[in-house]
């Protein structure tokens, strides 16, 4: 009898190791954004199961240099809950949409004081199992954002450009050659006739 009981827990157990998944959390490891601008905090997730009533998503905030974080807003049940305190109080508006997989947020007015991680975590049962998605922050001033987005825009391009430059000189010459060689050998009695044909 307590051999039949252990087979039903281990096989209880397997079932339920089997049910319980994982949600995928993505955001962007980094991003800047200027003084006394608004700012979306982009965050993404995956879920086997499908998104219910009891989806929730949470976002906490750790401080630059701090040990400790701060929970400041909660979703769920298709409502925000925005954290009341200080430092983000009046300042949080939801920007997701949980049916889309959607559970980004915005803060206005972004201030120096805002520099630091941001944490979005999601889950939706039986999908509990996650490991948050974790954005750096950095505020600067105003009209001192990095150049490098820009650069690395134009540099793809330019080397897009460049790179198949040398492959359209190829297929255009291929096309030429073969237009030219079948006029050539098109059966046109002058033509066959100053070739010595």
């Amino acid at each position: 009898m307590q051999g039949k009981r252990s087979e039903l827990a281990c096989s209880t157990l397997v079932y339920i190791a089997v049910k319980v998944s994982a949600v995928e959390v993505n955001t962007p490891e980094e991003i800047f954004v200027e003084n006394g601008t608004d700012a979306k905090l982009p965050c993404t997730f995956t879920s086997v199961e499908v998104i219910s009533s009891a989806a929730s998503v949470s976002w906490s905030f750790q401080p630059e240099g701090a040990a400790t974080r701060i929970s400041f807003f909660y979703y769920f049940n298709g409502k925000p809950y925005p954290g009341k305190d200080i430092p983000f109080k009046d300042r949080i508006t939801w920007a997701g949409d949980l049916n889309k997989k959607d559970a980004s947020i915005s803060i206005s007015n972004m201030q120096f004081r805002d520099n630091g991680t941001y944490i979005c975590d999601v889950k939706n049962p039986p999908d509990i199992v996650v490991k948050p998605g974790e954005i750096r922050v950095r505020v600067v001033e105003k009209d001192s954002l990095p150049a490098f987005p820009i650069a690395m825009v134009a540099g793809i391009v330019i080397g897009t450009v460049t790179g198949l430059s040398p492959l359209i000189s190829i297929v255009v010459c291929l096309v030429i050659r073969k237009n030219n060689s079948k006029k050539r050998y098109s059966g046109d009695p002058d033509i066959d006739a100053r070739l010595g044909m």
